[in-house]
């Protein structure tokens, strides 16, 4: 990708998107588990997910215009794509629930899922992390709870056959402090496996014993996410409250256990970049990460409307790019490359410009 288009793409994840047409291409969402508020686009043959829903994407200098091209101050600066709506949001279930309030495409052809859209800390101040909105398309009636095996097995296989998902992201709101949601994951990925030959990245806080780690790699899971969401002790309880009672030394450890099963490059965090750490934290955090085989999903912080957050600015084009320049390099040197992510949000990409500058320090 040329640096003008990387440039771009960074600046657009930042600032956000204005649509002339919100009907165009696949359906947004507002609400929901991430990345919610965002439509997928497509410049420069790559998708990424850009806000069109949040208070800063009504500001911003990007807009479509009534020819459908990207302008930026009412000036054409490319033309843009989106991706199309799926096929499989056509189809339901036998009692009548539409497929897409199981499991929806993310990107091009990533399918997703939140198994149980509920969690242990939602709904209270005092634990709930601030930044979620995981209950709010439960509320709106535009989802399920709890997404059954066999539910997520049907969708999947209709996903794969109609709409050439190449793979497959599943998470869960946390329901215990134990498992943490590693167990309804398991079922739910071995129904998928014996249902489609799918590549699954499963998400989770880390569970309380280690033995989970064999557990869902032996149920078909490929790829593990384990998010830190912010970096630094006094962001996340600030924050993530409940969460934080996680620390980040106790992320470390089940890093390097989980990277013991599935293998370097293969487990993954999400880096929430605005909510507070600095520059320098989450460029040290990153170091440490890569050092340990797993690769550091970094990405703008983007408020959803709703949340506690919602009035919270994103973080600057500038600060983005301070910071995934040199992960990139990192990336690059210490040869964990995200197409090598078998599933999940670092293959993807398309919640950040990261692989872009992977690919540039790759070229230089």
């Amino acid at each position: 990708m040329s640096k003008p288009s990387r440039t771009l793409l960074t600046e657009m994840q930042s600032l956000g998107l204005r649509l002339a047409d919100p009907s165009q291409g696949a359906p947004s969402r507002r609400g929901g588990a991430g990345p919610s508020d965002h439509k997928a686009v497509t410049i420069d043959g790559h998708t990424v997910m850009v806000p069109v829903h949040t208070g800063h994407s009504k500001r911003s200098p990007f807009a479509t215009d009534s020819q459908g091209r990207l302008t930026r101050d009412g000036k054409p600066v490319t033309t843009i794509g989106f991706a199309p709506q799926p096929r499989f949001y056509g189809r339901q279930t036998a009692d009548g629930i539409p497929y897409w309030k199981i499991a929806q495409l993310h990107s091009s052809d990533v399918l997703a899922t939140t198994v149980l859209q509920t969690c242990v800390r939602y709904g209270r101040r005092s634990t709930s992390c601030q930044f979620c909105a995981i209950g709010q398309s439960l509320a709106d009636g535009r989802t399920i709870n709890r997404k059954t095996p066999a539910q997520l097995a049907e969708v999947a296989r209709a996903a794969v056959e109609l709409d050439g998902v190449t793979h497959m992201v599943m998470t869960t709101g946390t329901p215990n402090f134990t498992d943490r949601g590693a167990a309804i994951l398991c079922e739910s990925a071995v129904a998928v496996r014996a249902a489609v030959d799918l590549p699954i990245q499963a998400q989770c806080e880390p569970p309380d014993d280690p033995v989970w780690f064999e557990r869902l790699k032996d149920a078909g899971v490929d790829s593990l996410g384990m998010h830190l969401e912010a970096v630094t002790p006094a962001v996340r309880e600030r924050i993530m409250p409940g969460k934080a009672e996680v620390t980040p030394d106790a992320y470390l450890r089940a890093f390097e256990q989980a990277v013991a099963v599935f293998g370097r490059g293969q487990v993954s965090t999400y880096i929430l970049a605005g909510l507070g750490d600095s520059r320098e934290a989450i460029i040290d955090m990153s170091r440490a990460l890569i050092e340990r085989g797993v690769y550091p999903f970094v990405v703008p912080f983007v408020p959803i409307t709703g949340t506690p957050l919602e009035h919270h600015a994103a973080p600057s084009a500038a600060f983005m790019q301070s910071l995934l320049e040199p992960i990139g390099e990192m990336l690059v040197a210490a040869g964990m490359r995200s197409a090598d992510i078998k599933a999940g949000c670092g293959r993807c990409g398309a919640c950040s410009s990261l692989s872009a500058f992977e690919r540039s320090a790759e070229i230089a």
